[in-house]
């Protein structure tokens, strides 16, 4: 590895030589076309009836695999989705994974010389991405993806598949939060060793549910949630929160970046997030339109509420007493406590930003 330190301002690692090592090694057969990401968008499609490679086939696609992983997670993070789906098919490989490994190859080959640029705008503030991709393995696992930057490029990232199978997108996405919560508390406690003042921790979610959830841990379970196990509150039940270890923050899905990370982009999408990640953009941690605060998350009032979810969240928080109405559940009919619960949720999405402020007089919505 290569880390040049020439620019005052940034240092840039690269790993050209290890690059072309793999190239060197990989078969010409592998290396077909000129691709343009290193993963099509049927990366997570397995063919049961597939043919199986062969013994050396199979050998080489593992010594493949392996060397990619090591180059991903050093100085080409745009190559780690398409690596993290690889590495979970080594045991038996077919030809359509052999294929998959072709164009993760072939991209490289074509972009052997990108470099990873980074830079700092202000050690006391960092902000992380994390998202997952509901039920995508053949399995009905979901794939969590995190990445974090202090302003320009992202030194650190994961992709994974998650270990245990969920029951729906929110779901999915506190599991993802709870799979990276090692990784944001140590960041912080790093640069705190080192004598910075941490300011600001940021985790961006896309999800209403799941920052209510996260926020607010076990209270705000609802029939839906009420089965989640205790560790994937942890960024709740912790105190994370209330201490202000970390804060979960509503980031809009088209500026997600972490989404690089949980399913295969393609075109203008792919090359602007990898371009944030290499850092051949700077993002900027202190700049407040890179992701608008939670309370934008919210729809109007005239807006459906598009996701059981939310209502699912309300009904548990109004149940406690906790919201614009109290609910009843032997006295009220099914019907009666549906409007409620969709009026309860309207009414503290409108309200979402004024409650942000602490400014409410009420505190119906505190939990949102």
């Amino acid at each position: 590895m290569t880390i040049d330190f020439s620019n005052t301002e940034f240092v840039q690692f690269y790993m050209h030589d290890f690059v072309n090592g793999i190239l060197e090694e990989t078969p010409a057969e592998l290396l077909k076309g000129i691709p343009t990401t290193p993963a099509a968008t049927h990366l997570f499609d397995i063919d049961d009836n597939a043919e199986k490679l062969d013994s050396q086939q199979a050998i080489t696609f593992h010594h493949l695999v392996a060397k990619l992983l090591y180059l991903c997670k050093r100085a080409r993070p745009d190559l780690q989705l398409a690596v993290a789906f690889l590495t979970t098919r080594v045991q038996g490989p077919d030809v359509d994974d052999w294929k998959k490994l072709g164009q993760c190859l072939t991209y490289l080959r074509e972009t052997k010389d990108e470099k990873l640029t980074l830079g700092a705008d202000d050690l006391g503030v960092i902000k992380w991405w994390i998202d997952a991709s509901f039920a995508v393995h053949k399995d009905y696992k979901s794939h969590t993806g995190a990445t974090m930057s202090l302003g320009r490029g992202h030194p650190i990232s994961m992709s994974s598949k998650q270990k245990i199978n969920t029951r729906s997108s929110t779901e999915a996405k506190l599991v993802g939060v709870n799979d990276a919560m090692s990784l944001v508390l140590w960041v912080r406690m790093f640069l705190l060793e080192q004598g910075f003042e941490v300011k600001d921790n940021v985790i961006f979610q896309d999800n209403q549910s799941t920052i209510l959830l996260a926020r607010n841990g076990r209270q705000s379970s609802g029939k839906k949630t009420r089965h989640i196990e205790i560790r994937y509150y942890f960024i709740t039940d912790s105190d994370n929160i209330s201490r202000g270890t970390c804060s979960v923050q509503y980031c809009p899905t088209e500026q997600m970046i972490a989404d690089f990370f949980t399913k295969p982009l393609q075109g203008s999408l792919f090359r602007r997030m990898r371009d944030k990640i290499l850092g051949k953009h700077h993002i900027g941690v202190t700049d407040s339109q890179e992701c608008v605060g939670a309370g934008a998350s919210m729809p109007t009032t005239n807006d459906d509420v598009d996701t059981e979810d939310d209502v699912d969240v309300t009904h548990a928080l109004m149940v406690e007493g906790k919201g614009f109405f109290r609910v009843d559940e032997e006295k009220e009919s099914a019907q009666q406590v549906k409007e409620k619960e969709i009026s309860q949720t309207r009414q503290c999405q409108s309200y979402s930003d004024v409650v942000k402020s602490k400014s409410f007089p009420q505190r119906s919505c505190q939990h949102f």
